[in-house]
């Protein structure tokens, strides 16, 4: 594999990596305010080959954040105990934005930086054909 090839393949693992994040953290603010709902957190893995780490990256497994759940009083809601309180979601909206956020920019990041081979791989080639 050329290292052209290997550019390509790490951004293009990048942007994967980003997009699946991005889809948790979306699954994770449409469900805020379900009760019951723990957070979804996306962990991130290094891709191996013949034993060998190749700077590639996957999504790892998805795991359920296993912070309290807050307790919410409302006696009128089909959910609650004898008490009045039921459980809520454990989404916090600032963490999710800022993941959001971070998600975006290392996205952007991947892309930019598979832009560049491109133009780099064009270049090449109209010098050779000079």
């Amino acid at each position: 594999m050329n290292d052209l090839s290997k550019t390509l393949a790490l951004a293009t693992s990048g942007l994967r990596a980003q997009s699946a994040r991005l889809r948790v953290v979306s699954e994770n603010l449409a469900n805020t305010d379900t009760p019951g709902y723990r957070r979804k957190t996306a962990s991130f893995e290094q891709e191996m080959l013949n034993a060998q780490k190749i700077g590639e990256v996957r999504q790892g497994p998805v795991r359920l954040d296993q912070s309290q759940l807050p307790k919410i009083y409302d006696p009128a809601h089909p959910l609650s105990d004898e008490n009045g309180y039921y459980d809520g979601s454990n989404v916090d909206l600032m963490i999710e934005i800022a993941d959001a956020r971070e998600a975006q920019r290392s996205y952007e990041a991947n892309l930019k930086m598979f832009e560049q081979s491109r133009k780099m791989s064009a270049s090449l080639m109209d010098i050779l054909r000079k």
